[in-house]
């Protein structure tokens, strides 16, 4: 009998802390019919996968009946190169690079390899953005796809007037640039520590939120977007335009390969780019969650599978 293939991954032994967090050697996927075998080369901790890690009876099994799935195998964004393909797979082939999500799959990308459907149904792969490296295109997808879904809904038109609540995280720092892109003027507010950050993704202006309440500038914006559900629409009615638009991340937010393939159309014309603040080896995947778990992070934390 053939011995079966293995692979590095980080496999959550107990729910509730990054100590429960363990590199093992798994047996490696093997893609069925319709799916895309993936060697792993990035990929990413998030806020929301600390929170998933964290979360306790019944929260986490109201998100499973909504689509989302606790994983063994965590980790929601990748980017890698396909090292195989289903037989009837037909628009990926074999070394294509690409990048995507997991995120209504039971195992996720903390490991060196992942199959994923080629359809759209329980995560996304596209074509990874010919001029980002494969570090860089793994923190794309959940906070440039969320930045998206959420910033299409206020309508935005060239010259109006944009805040940006929380700039200088995952979602915010996508939300930033994409405004700028659909041609407004934008205001990022951030913590002193991160204001040089959100100034080199385009911003107009940026407001250091430790120093002054941007409630009370005086400033009115057309649309306001509370990228880190910190703040709300009442709090900011005297600052936002009539007919102006309150958005926020707690909304709900749509995965789509064509919104991730739009995502790609940015990075191309050099539009949207990738903040990140620090990468881990695979190894250090506990570590990573107990940075992020602090909540200072700037941008995106991305974790190295192939080193």
């Amino acid at each position: 009998m053939k011995n079966k293939e293995t692979m590095r991954a980080i496999v959550v032994t107990k729910f509730g802390s990054p100590d429960n967090l363990e590199l093992m050697e798994v047996e490696k996927p093997t893609p069925e019919d319709n799916e895309v075998l993936i060697k792993v080369h990035a990929a990413t901790v998030t806020i929301g996968d600390t929170i998933l890690l964290k979360l306790r009876f019944p929260l986490w099994f109201l998100l499973q009946i909504f689509g989302m799935k606790r994983k063994k195998l965590p980790g929601h964004e990748f980017s890698g190169i396909v090292e195989a393909v289903g037989q009837s797979v037909t628009k990926f082939e074999k070394g294509d690079q690409v990048f995507g999500t997991t995120s209504g799959l039971d195992v996720g990308a903390n490991a060196e390899y992942v199959c994923l459907p080629e359809e759209w149904s329980k995560g996304i792969i596209a074509l990874k953005p010919t001029n980002m490296s494969y570090e860089e295109a793994a923190a794309v997808p959940i906070g440039g796809m969320t930045a998206l879904h959420i910033l299409r809904k206020g309508d935005i038109q060239y010259g109006q007037k944009v805040l940006v609540y929380g700039a200088s995280g995952s979602v915010g720092s996508f939300a930033v640039q994409i405004a700028k892109a659909f041609g407004a003027e934008v205001t990022g507010v951030c913590s002193t520590t991160n204001l040089e950050l959100v100034k080199s993704l385009g911003a107009n202006k940026v407001i250091d939120y430790t120093k002054e309440d941007f409630t009370k500038s005086g400033e009115i914006y057309d649309v306001i977007f509370d990228a880190v559900i910190k703040t709300s629409a009442r709090a900011c009615k005297k600052i936002l335009a009539k007919g102006g638009k309150f958005l926020s991340a707690r909304s709900s937010t749509k995965e789509s390969t064509e919104i991730l393939e739009y995502l790609k159309e940015l990075i191309e014309a050099g539009k949207l780019k990738s903040a990140i603040d620090r990468t881990y080896p695979l190894n250090q995947v506990p570590e990573a969650y107990r940075y992020v778990n602090k909540g200072h992070k700037k941008g995106n934390v991305v974790i190295l599978v192939q080193e």
